[in-house]
């Protein structure tokens, strides 16, 4: 049995317990690196590009540590750097993807977006697979989840307004509650789909 988004959520809540002022430092770091690169005359939408995956990935295995019981280490909001070449081009192809999905209706935009969204976590949890490999497996991942990952996106929706009341502030805590109820449903989905047994690195390997 699938936990409720109410239960995600819940466990989203325990998982970042005492962690509230770090994360939300990070999450700001994020945001303003990501907003900084975008707002540059001219070519800031395509740094925008060409840092938003490595910051993407960077950001979400923070998170994903963080549900698993981590503490949480500022500085590794940059760790997607260090795969730039595979996160550069596994946001590139969802951008393309999605937009493209986007141009015939926004529910099929809406349905892409869906399938790529557990990409980073999977890079997360295996550095061994490129960009396009991680949107493979998301995309087998979230076969059957989409509706239930819909909903609870659909459970934020107060959430973000009082955020935009706050005059934006509150995204700072919104984005990483929102992020770690999305990790905790990566985790239960991923659960379903695995292997018999981890890999060498502790990690749950989704088949091939």
């Amino acid at each position: 049995m699938f936990k409720t988004g109410e239960e995600l959520m819940a466990s989203a809540r325990q998982a970042l317990e005492g962690k509230w002022q770090n994360i939300v430092l990070a999450t700001l770091v994020y945001v303003i690196v990501c907003c900084a690169a975008g707002s540059i005359h001219w070519i800031g939408p395509i740094i925008g590009i060409i840092i938003g995956g490595p910051m993407a990935l960077g950001y979400l295995s923070l998170v994903l540590a963080v549900k698993r019981g981590g503490t949480v280490n500022v500085s590794r909001v940059f760790d997607g750097f260090s795969r730039f070449a595979d996160a550069l081009v596994a946001n590139l192809l969802m951008t393309i993807f999605i937009v493209l999905w986007s141009i015939l209706l926004v529910v099929p935009g809406v349905i892409a977006a869906l399938g790529y969204s557990m990409t980073f976590f999977l890079m997360a949890d295996d550095p061994s697979i490129d960009g396009v490999e991680a949107i493979r497996r998301s995309k087998q991942l979230m076969d059957g989840h989409k509706a239930r990952l819909f909903r609870l996106c659909c459970r934020f929706s107060g959430w973000f307004l009082l955020a935009i009341l706050t005059l934006g502030i509150g995204f700072f805590w919104l984005i990483p509650y929102f992020s770690v109820s999305v990790a905790a449903f990566y985790e239960e989905i991923r659960g379903t789909k695995a292997d018999t047994g981890p890999d060498n690195a502790g990690q749950v390997r989704l088949p091939q």
